[in-house]
């Protein structure tokens, strides 16, 4: 309660509750634009923050985060074109219901479910973290060892549909990683004489090139995007709440998407689209008609953004309390509060109790928030879509430079950015994922500092790892996730080979 009160009393300040509603908007706004991602919408938000107080600045960071995620369902339903691809799922029955005239009753139950699944968050957040963090203050090197270790594997396997290329992209990270002084040695290392690397390569620089300047080069590059038709038009009008029968229908699926999304999100690397497509076809398989999903029904629109919005704070579990990113937007949202003097982890929970509390506070009003302005706006959001790619890009570039440069006011992190840019486009283009190289960036230097600390302490020998009961458990968390896709590609083949028999006999 010493902390519970005044981050209560810090999150209804006029401050703050504008800080909100701004934020709110502007996530809602980036997430309906399709090719845009809650990712560089944060990344954007960063430079912002510099000359605010760390609660208003985590604040407007989470409402963009939450409300961004939402506001992808407004493209995804009324245009087919997801704004993020947590809404690739929502696509599949919210268009069809948008083409039959009840784009707007499809849009409510996006935005009932979305709510339900963000406030579950927030409660599994608040519940989970704070024990999880004094769990982790017993951690040792060898657990924050593993925990990275961990946190690698598990982004690699499930980021991409190809996990070799995941692994290509978190070792670039990992090599990046190793640019700078060795924190052990004082040697230089990959720096080629560069002052401005002797503290490594720097993190907002990396992620605003990767996920915002270079979706400023893909914007520019296809023709300019969507136009509202009659058909979508029509699909926006009529009433903006589903039946309540639909809902009580529903209710089911959502509670059971907001368990897997917030799960999903717990887990590092796993994602708004994987929680989202899980739950899609966890309500398709449970529900008495299931002829009837991807044709327009709206509990298929209710599980997936359900699951999604559950992901968020579920994401952010592992990150506040273990410094362990859970997913691309989590790593940007470690750039922000490092740049406040605030390392994430289970000090988070002492130190800076009463601001970590004030952003958890933020969340619930936030998820209300976008619930509401959703109702009021999410028709008229889609005007929003047919804004040129040829006009975004430029702006998005602009504020990139513009918030890049005013890091360190150093030129080279614009032209570093820039670079990222570049490698960026040509990843998306080639099937490379961002996020493992980025979380890989994150873990490299923990990986490295805690390994060789529990070397030195325990004069190079391995078995330190499996003497201690926690560092135990993550070696065992490590080989199931390392283990789980070979018994599932041997239990496939099985089943094939034992089909072909099957037909071979008959």
């Amino acid at each position: 309660m010493d902390y519970l009160l005044p981050a209560l009393s810090n999150v209804v300040t006029p401050a703050a509750l504008l800080t909100l509603v701004l934020g709110t908007l502007a996530g809602m706004v980036i997430g309906a634009l399709p090719g845009l991602s809650s990712t560089m919408g944060v990344a954007l938000c960063i430079p912002v923050t510099f000359s605010m107080p760390p609660e208003l600045s985590l604040i407007l960071l989470g409402a963009v985060y939450v409300s961004s995620v939402y506001g992808g369902s407004v493209a995804a339903i009324l245009l087919r074109t997801p704004g993020t691809d947590a809404s690739i799922a929502t696509a599949l029955d919210g268009y069809p219901l948008a083409a039959a005239g009840r784009g707007a009753e499809a849009l409510g139950m996006a935005t009932v479910a979305s709510l339900l699944g963000g406030l579950f968050s927030v409660v599994v957040l608040i519940t989970i973290a704070p024990p999880l963090a004094r769990v982790a203050l017993a951690f040792g090197p060898q657990e924050y060892t593993l925990l990275a270790v961990f946190g690698l594997v598990t982004i690699v396997g499930v980021v991409s549909e190809r996990p070799l290329k995941g692994v290509v992209s978190a070792a670039a990270g990992l090599t990046l990683a190793c640019v700078g002084l060795d924190s052990f040695t004082g040697v230089q290392r990959f720096t080629f004489g560069r002052s401005e690397l002797f503290d490594g390569v720097p993190l907002l620089p990396v992620l605003i090139g990767l996920f915002s300047v270079s979706q400023a080069f893909n914007l520019c590059v296809p023709p300019a995007g969507g136009v509202l038709d009659d058909v979508e038009a029509q699909g926006s009008r009529g009433r903006r709440l589903p039946a309540w029968l639909d809902v009580r229908r529903s209710l089911r699926s959502m509670i059971r998407s907001s368990v897997i999304g917030s799960m999903v999100g717990i887990l590092p690397g796993a994602g708004t689209s994987i929680a989202a497509f899980i739950s899609y076809n966890e309500a398709r398989r449970h529900s008495p008609t299931p002829e009837r999903f991807g044709k327009g029904e709206l509990e298929g629109v209710a599980a997936s953004e359900s699951a999604n919005n559950a992901v968020t704070g579920g994401t952010l579990i592992p990150t506040l309390t273990l410094g362990i990113p859970g997913n691309a937007v989590t790593a940007v949202f470690i750039g922000g509060l490092t740049i406040h003097g605030m390392i994430p982890g289970p000090r988070l929970f002492t130190l800076h109790a009463e601001t970590t509390y004030t952003l958890i506070f933020s969340l619930l009003l936030a998820n209300v928030l976008f619930a509401v302005l959703g109702l009021l706006l999410s028709r008229h959001l889609v005007a929003i879509t047919r804004i040129p790619g040829a006009v975004l890009g430029p702006m998005i570039l602009t504020f990139s430079v513009i918030g890049t440069y005013a890091l360190r006011n150093e030129m080279f992190d614009v032209w570093l950015a820039v670079a990222f840019g570049v490698i960026g486009y040509f990843m998306e283009r080639w099937r490379y994922p961002a996020a493992p190289m980025v979380i890989a960036l994150i873990l490299g230097p923990i990986l490295e500092v805690n390994f060789r600390r529990s070397m030195q302490i325990a004069n190079w020998d391995l078995t330190t790892f499996f003497t201690r009961p926690l560092s135990l458990a993550l070696c065992a968390l490590v080989v199931t996730v390392l283990a789980y896709p070979l018994w599932r590609q041997w239990r496939r083949n099985g089943l094939a080979r034992n089909s072909l028999e099957t037909q071979q006999r008959s």
